[in-house]
């Protein structure tokens, strides 16, 4: 389409959809104008539809954000609310979590902020095919302090080790047969702000397993969830226990 148009192509849509091409392949272009409108912005609409659209505002709130508000569709098995945020000075920082990967799965890290009731996770890095001397190479680059906490997937004790040896403050995350729940839970009790093309991406799309009567289970689907899960680490091991490190017990 595009090689045989020689002026303008105008798209119109509906945003039901929380992930689609035309978030990620035309509203990042330069040379693409984003230009969103409502029923309030129509002028010929009946009072029949009006009356319509706004009675969705007590009556399906997913609905009322894509058809009343223009603003993107939300799945009810998505399992964050979150906002585009970036983070305020005054924010103390946690400390980081990495999620571990390598051919197909990207090594990510995350930081994460407090302020008040509300968190902020900044990606920082989100890529494939990096290994332990790489990821020490990109942490340097970062400016990070080597005695941060850095909470790392406990599945890879050698990359911790290793990344330990180089002189990094990488410690294995608490781990049980009900961790990824509470540490869900955990940042379901703050307000979540969220930084970063990937991050944002994943939150938007992690969600809960549906099954084939379509009632959610209190089950995550294991996908989009690499930064979360760098996320959930840097979270959970401090806020579940907020005096580690800090007394020894005699």
């Amino acid at each position: 389409m595009l090689v045989r148009t020689t002026d303008k192509i105008y798209l119109d849509y509906n945003p039901s959809d929380d992930f689609h091409w035309i978030y990620d392949k035309l509203l990042t272009r330069d040379d693409v104008t984003f230009i969103k409108s409502t029923y309030l912005d129509n002028p010929f609409l009946d009072n029949s539809i009006v009356s319509e659209i706004e009675r969705l505002k007590g009556t399906d709130e997913d609905y009322w954000r894509i058809y009343g508000l223009g603003e993107r569709g939300q799945s009810k098995a998505t399992i964050f609310t979150f906002m585009e945020e970036e983070v305020p000075e005054q924010a103390k920082l946690l400390s980081y979590g990495m999620d571990f990967g390598f051919t197909n799965d990207p090594t990510s890290l995350v930081a994460v902020y407090v302020l008040d009731h509300s968190l902020y996770a900044k990606e920082l890095l989100y890529e494939t095919n990096l290994t332990n001397r790489d990821i020490s190479e990109k942490l340097k680059a970062l400016g990070i302090d080597r005695r941060t906490e850095i909470f790392a997937d406990s599945a890879e004790p050698k990359s911790i080790e290793e990344l330990y040896r180089m002189g990094w403050n990488v410690k294995p995350t608490k781990k049980g047969a009900d961790s990824i729940n509470a540490g869900i839970d955990m940042l379901k009790r703050y307000k979540l702000h969220a930084v970063g093309h990937n991050l944002v991406k994943e939150m938007r799309n992690y969600k809960w397993v549906e099954d084939k009567n379509g009632k959610l289970l209190n089950k995550p689907i294991d996908a989009f969830n690499h930064a979360i899960d760098a996320m959930r680490y840097a979270t959970y091991n401090k806020l579940s226990r907020p005096n580690y490190g800090r007394y020894a017990v005699r």
